[in-house]
């Protein structure tokens, strides 16, 4: 038995020299425009992966209570886990999953097939490498980024909305 530590997954990224960059021209845009509103630094998203998650969660038990298997799955549904939200109505139910369908669509083939196994499947990440041929690292280094263009298109339809 192994004594070596065991680390979970880091879900934020950084990217140090172009959030630099920005930082640096955020700075210099309020320096030569002290009138202006104060808009504030460039705002992350990864800190909201866990609520987009919380969103394709709600969107599976949705989608299986107006009867339809999400369009994001091509095999059979698998695990599932639902939010404690109540959707009111079946019409709001119906909203919602065409919704978050619309935003999934936006999205390429590599990011919702990422997106299924690991959040709705409940695979683990290693095991979405395996599955999709690719390796851990490469799964590890994309998932985050996926989760990050789906919560812009959440933010874009309004189905998310950043405290403010």
């Amino acid at each position: 038995m192994s004594a070596a530590l065991q680390l979970p997954v880091v879900w934020g990224s950084s990217a140090a020299q172009a959030e630099w960059q920005l930082r640096r021209t955020w700075a210099a845009a309020a320096a030569s425009q002290p009138e202006a509103d104060e808009a504030g630094p460039p705002v992350s998203l990864a800190f909201y992966r866990k609520h987009t998650e919380s969103i394709l969660r709600r969107y599976l038990y949705a989608s299986m209570q107006v009867g339809r298997a999400p369009s994001i799955l091509a095999d059979p549904v698998g695990r599932g886990w639902a939010s404690s939200r109540p959707i009111r109505t079946f019409e709001d139910a119906v909203i919602f999953v065409l919704d978050v369908e619309r935003c999934l669509d936006r999205l390429d083939a590599l990011d919702r097939q990422m997106l299924s196994r690991v959040i709705l499947q409940e695979y683990t990440q290693a095991e979405t490498a395996q599955l999709l041929g690719m390796s851990v690292r490469t799964i590890s280094y994309k998932f985050p980024r996926a989760l990050d263009r789906l919560t812009e298109r959440l933010l874009e339809t309004g189905l998310l909305v950043l405290p403010g």
